[in-house]
């Protein structure tokens, strides 16, 4: 069995594979943009960037995770993934393993069209799927509930995020464990938060137009939307069923 995992060099790529790596004797491989920084011994690396579909190899691979790519442009990212979906059929990979976005297929979320045109293309080409329907990161949201001062548009709205790591585990439970083909994990944290419940009185209710004139990109506004709406707030069980327990809760 060949596991090959796309991103490795990025925090999420780069927790998948140490936690593949403590779960199986598998091959290993990576592929990414810049070879020489990726530094894990025991790891087959090709070199590959999704904007240049002749570079990607994924030639004998089994079990494939691209990780979303970074891009800010749908439109990029969209025709990055396309260019990743196309090269793992014309190279006969088995399966492929996603990481998505909650309710990817429906969901009003700007950046969702982004998944959703993946999604249809992975399923399009007849390969067994996995979707990894990542929620909200813990990580995202540090840094504004550290301030001194935390601004944000989202008032009471809640969150079922997840700490990074715990995604990672995840996904590397799904590409080391049996089955799991065209199947769709929609994954959350265990509980819920607030920014007003963790800022106390350091939070200040600000409107969407308030943070984009302090310079805040308007995808960035985009998913606090999301949160005064509560889209994110549901809890789902498949996070804890992957990973055998409770997802870590939000410190600050």
């Amino acid at each position: 069995m060949t596991i090959l995992i796309t991103g490795a060099t990025g925090q999420f790529g780069g927790a998948v594979v140490r936690y593949v790596l403590d779960r199986t004797n598998e091959q290993v491989i990576v592929s990414v943009r810049s070879p020489e920084k990726f530094t894990v011994e025991g790891v087959e690396v090709r070199q590959g960037d999704f904007d240049h579909p002749e570079t990607l190899d994924f030639r004998g691979v089994d079990k494939l995770l691209i990780v979303s790519a970074d891009a800010h442009d749908p439109n990029t990212r969209i025709q990055q993934h396309a260019n990743a979906i196309a090269k793992a059929a014309e190279h006969g990979v088995g399966h492929i393993f996603y990481t998505s976005l909650t309710d990817a297929d429906t969901s009003t979320v700007g950046v969702a069209v982004v998944h959703k045109a993946a999604e249809q293309a992975i399923r399009a080409t007849g390969i067994p799927f996995t979707f990894l329907r990542n929620g909200m990161y813990h990580e995202n949201y540090l840094g504004a509930l550290a301030g001194e001062t935390v601004a944000v548009s989202t008032k009471d709205g809640r969150v079922a995020s997840a700490a990074r790591d715990d995604y990672a585990l995840a996904a590397a439970v799904a590409l080391t464990s049996a089955g799991h083909e065209n199947t769709v994990y929609e994954l959350t944290g265990s509980t819920t938060w607030s920014f007003p419940e963790l800022a106390g009185d350091r939070f200040r209710d600000v409107s969407d137009d308030d943070l984009i004139a302090a310079g805040l990109p308007a995808f960035v506004v985009d998913f606090f939307v999301a949160i005064r709406n509560n889209v994110f707030a549901e809890v789902r069980p498949d996070l804890e069923k992957l990973i055998g327990r409770p997802s870590t809760p939000i410190a600050i």
